[in-house]
């Protein structure tokens, strides 16, 4: 097993961070382009969203197929394989006709952006000792959240300095690099264990996950989460598009590295939860999020920025708990686990808009914080419920 803080270790998850990096920058390179949608295409905000919505929501369900797929022919080349074909849609993507073609192109990329995300946890289960793997999810989401952050910024300015067009070549530019890095870094599986692909296996193992208390209501404290907190991102850039801020895309992409708390609540929730509880942190996260959320109703760019940065450290702390405790407590089948917690995290992320637009429309931005509150208080129960089930830290299970 691949120790912590070895060479092997910061190879492997290097290449890991790479490649999460890639997919996360592909993912949301749309978002700061909402408004200029709308121009270019003569569409409505709900309609602009679904350039993001549709990729969301094919990258879940395609999780369904990735992770018990790896199961039985194995992780690397998965990853390698659908790293690939999104790098092609990408450059793709810089030339459509229309809309709806755009549209056909984002679910196909994100039914392919589904693969890394998949199966990375469990690479990292196969190969990685339990503290190093410990650590390495943290260092990865925190890659997630880089990548989040690069798409929306560079897509924002190249958008400005040229068009939406140019900011898909800069995203394919980035992605060659990556996927040329995780290529030649990811070591091969060496602890990997074949099973024979079964159907009636693989829907055995997701109902067994779906059937475990302390699995379920994670995953639908984690897609619910995610259900808020993306799609405020998605509002924000409409509010401060529109009087009396007129911020442009460049700007509005630069909203995105209030994503770099984030950062650093992934890259410390593996040593907090050494002494802290997980479901405890998730209770801390979400708290955060409910703070953040109220802290931008004051009618400031700054205040809403600041409110950006606590929600992004309280959503990441908290999903980082998550993904680690969704390993811990699949004790078979660990790819399908964490699978099924990412098509619960991706749905959540596709239907947000939907819940929200109707409190937009009533109340504008007062009603989309109205509405994210409202379900933050249902995953703060549910963390709290959780904590109650299990109160031990990771250090009392070593």
């Amino acid at each position: 097993m691949i120790e912590a803080k070895t060479p092997a270790f910061w190879r492997a998850t290097l290449a890991l961070c790479c490649g999460s990096f890639m997919i996360f920058s592909n993912l949301y390179v749309t978002q700061p382009l909402l408004p200029e949608f709308q121009t270019a295409f003569n569409i409505s905000t709900l309609e602009a969203n679904a350039s993001l919505a549709v990729t969301t929501l094919m990258l879940g369900i395609s999780l369904l197929i990735y992770g018990p797929l790896s199961d039985a022919i194995g992780r690397r080349v998965i990853m390698l394989a659908t790293m690939s074909g999104t790098l092609l849609i990408t450059l793709a993507l810089a030339w459509v006709p229309n809309y709806t073609s755009l549209l056909i192109l984002r679910a196909l990329q994100g039914f392919l952006l589904g693969g890394l995300p998949a199966v990375a946890i469990a690479y990292m289960g196969d190969e990685f000792s339990k503290k190093a793997m410990a650590l390495a999810v943290g260092i990865y989401i925190s890659a997630n959240s880089l990548g989040g952050i690069s798409g929306r910024l560079f897509s924002g300015f190249l958008a400005d300095a040229f068009n939406w067009r140019a900011s898909f070549i800069g995203a394919a530019v980035i992605s060659i690099v990556c996927l040329s890095f995780f290529w030649w870094a990811l070591p091969k599986s060496k602890n990997f264990q074949p099973q024979k692909p079964s159907l009636t296996r693989m829907l055995n193992d997701l109902f067994a996950h779906l059937k475990n208390p302390l699995l379920l209501f994670v995953y639908i404290l984690g897609g619910l989460n995610f259900f808020i907190f993306i799609n405020q991102y998605s509002y924000v850039t409409y509010l401060l598009s529109a009087d009396p801020w007129l911020l442009s895309s460049s700007f509005l992409g630069m909203l995105f590295l209030t994503y770099l708390t984030g950062t650093w609540a992934a890259s410390m929730s593996g040593r907090i939860a050494l002494v802290l509880a997980q479901p405890l942190g998730m209770a801390m996260g979400v708290g955060l999020l409910m703070l953040g959320s109220l802290v931008m109703l004051i009618p400031s760019v700054w205040a809403i920025v600041g409110g950006l940065l606590i929600n992004s450290f309280g959503f990441f702390f908290c999903h980082s708990n998550i993904t680690s405790w969704v390993s811990r407590q699949a004790q078979t089948a660990r790819a399908s686990a964490s699978a099924l917690y990412l098509v619960f995290y991706y749905v959540g992320a596709s239907t947000g808009g939907f819940y929200l637009d109707p409190f937009w429309q009533a109340m504008q931005w007062q009603g989309v914080i109205l509405g994210s509150l409202l379900v933050f208080v249902v995953t703060l129960g549910i963390s709290l419920w959780l904590w109650k089930q299990d109160p031990r830290t990771l250090s009392q299970l070593a």
